[in-house]
């Protein structure tokens, strides 16, 4: 049996190669070669491992006729064509646990840093002051520690701060009661944190619920004096909004790793006394380096020798009989997992996958695997297929499998229902004849909707006029509606109202839609 040939193209620790050879292929290392000479090389091998610096592009993808596999060592994937990967059957896997430990700790050190306003004592000492009476500090000791975002990376975060005897008080929507006691913190909301903390960190992805989190109005919320690291992603503070917050003085310092734009050549914050900032170096440790070559290296060989899938981005761990018929089920189940995952706030103890009539025949797993990705996707965009069921029990979140192989209603149906502080909720759908996936149900109310691209949800008093309100609104802020889906519990009662429209719906329209007389509720999603 030939063996299954690998090239690493991008620099990374030299045990990399040797765990592909002990794990049964061949490899090369080749670096540091043009885009025309990776394309002329790669149709030879059935695996390729980068880093950041080789762009796997569609030409690149083209010419790569053998290739099963792309393993990036390190979590971003902005240099690999995902679609045409996925299209040209190419699998491509990530590493988004080996920088954990490596970012965590930059964390920490730039919240010493700012503590004790290191980078500018250090400046004016070598600069050949004595600069003594200039730096007063504070401990860090018996302060509380803000985290925004209590993941993987932020749960270690936690863990070394409680260990500098401070307290944490955490905020995020998937921390369950039983997780927060597990770690050690205190759950509270974010008006309740930004109150409290002394200190603020930030380990979210960027979403649109993420997205300047720390806004103006929310720094303004903060304790004066509070200092903020993010070493997570740019855009979640409003760099402007946090510069007068430094000139106010009521923010006392800041240290940010990542911008809204990089490279970060300029920026309002440059230059601001009582601020900190580094070049994204989150993940620029020896360790963490070796970490992510070990690690991408044993998940490739994995597949190629084994068929064994690991932190996929763009597949599910499917076996080739059951992927044609669990397809079209697994998009359903995603969508409607994503659909839960917008609409609910708060913490989620335990999610229900309900598979009804023909869908409680099929392999359950890939389609819970399904749900639990659209659902976490919202919040992380590292999730995937294979990684969502760990995150989920990471979170504390109990995940529960039902089936009823008895016909109800439709044919086949797949229900997610999740515990909320307002009770259970849930949503339903099935498959048409063919099979194109359907919402039927939304939160009790009979609804057929077609989840995709920009969408507004609407929740109203039942009256007259109010769809032709909504029409008008969306109509003159120059927002095309391609279907209106509508669903109400009883006449005159509470409705519900999808739209599906061509772009994306910016805030102050959802604000103006919130002011209709009879509106509710109303959130923008995204599918």
């Amino acid at each position: 049996m030939t063996k299954p040939r690998v090239l690493i193209s991008d620099k990374m620790d030299p045990n990399a190669a040797r765990i592909f050879t002990e794990m049964g292929c061949d490899v090369d290392v080749i670096t540091g070669e043009t885009p025309e000479q990776l394309i002329a090389r790669i149709g030879d091998y059935d695996g390729l491992a980068i880093r950041s610096s080789t762009k796997v592009t569609k030409e690149v993808l083209a010419a790569a006729k053998n290739l099963k596999v792309v393993g990036r060592a390190g979590i971003g994937v902005d240099n690999v064509d995902i679609p045409a990967a996925s299209a040209q059957g190419v699998v491509v896997m990530n590493t988004p646990f080996g920088n954990s430990i490596t970012t965590a700790e930059h964390a920490i050190a730039l919240m010493f840093a700012l503590a004790r306003q290191i980078p500018e004592a250090n400046a004016q000492t070598q600069a050949g002051k004595w600069p003594k009476n200039d730096f007063m500090g504070v401990e860090v000791t018996g302060k509380t520690l803000g985290l925004i975002g209590a993941g993987n990376i932020g749960s270690i975060v936690a863990s070394r701060a409680l260990g500098l005897k401070m307290k944490v008080v955490a905020y995020d929507p998937f921390l369950t009661p039983e997780r927060a006691v597990e770690m050690g913190v205190e759950k509270a909301d974010l008006d309740t944190l930004l109150a409290k903390a002394d200190f603020i960190t930030l380990h979210t992805p960027l979403t649109e619920q993420t997205r300047n989190i720390l806004s103006a109005e929310n720094l303004a919320k903060t304790k004066k004096g509070v200092r903020i690291v993010n070493c997570a992603r740019g855009g979640l503070i409003d760099e402007a909004a946090l510069k007068a917050a430094l000139d106010s003085g009521h923010v006392a310092g800041a240290a940010l790793d990542v911008f809204q734009t990089e490279p970060a050549k300029e920026s309002p914050l440059f230059g601001t006394p009582n601020f900190i900032c580094t070049p994204h170096l989150g993940a620029s440790t020896n360790e963490a380096q070796v970490n992510v070559a070990l690690q991408v290296a044993e998940q490739m060989a994995d597949y190629l020798v084994n068929g064994g899938v690991t932190n996929a981005l763009n597949v599910p761990s499917l076996s080739a009989e059951e992927a044609p018929k669990l397809k079209p089920y697994m998009a359903l189940a995603e969508q409607l997992g994503s659909l839960v995952g917008q609409l609910t706030t708060g913490a989620i103890p335990r999610i229900s996958i309900h598979a009804e009539g023909a869908a409680a025949e099929l392999n359950i797993k890939p389609i819970v695997a399904a749900v639990l990705c659209g659902f976490l996707r919202v919040q992380s965009d590292t999730v995937n297929m294979v990684n969502a069921p760990f995150l989920a029990k990471e979170r504390g979140i109990e995940v529960r499998e039902v089936r009823t192989e008895k016909e109800g209603d439709y044919h086949t149906l797949i229900r997610v229902s999740v515990k909320t502080d307002a009770g259970e909720r849930s949503v339903a759908g099935t498959l048409f004849s063919n099979r194109e996936p359907r919402l039927v149900e939304l939160f009790g109310i009979k609804v057929e909707a077609e989840l995709a691209g920009h969408m507004m949800y609407i929740v109203n008093e039942d009256a007259p006029g109010f769809i032709g309100r909504i029409g008008t609104l969306l109509g003159e802020a120059g927002i095309n509606i391609g279907t209106f889906n509508l669903g109400r519990r009883e006449a005159g009662g509470e409705a519900v109202l999808l739209l599906s429209v061509d772009s994306r719906v910016p805030g102050e329209v959802i604000a103006a839609a919130r002011a209709v007389p009879g509106v509710k509720r109303v959130m923008a999603l995204a599918f």
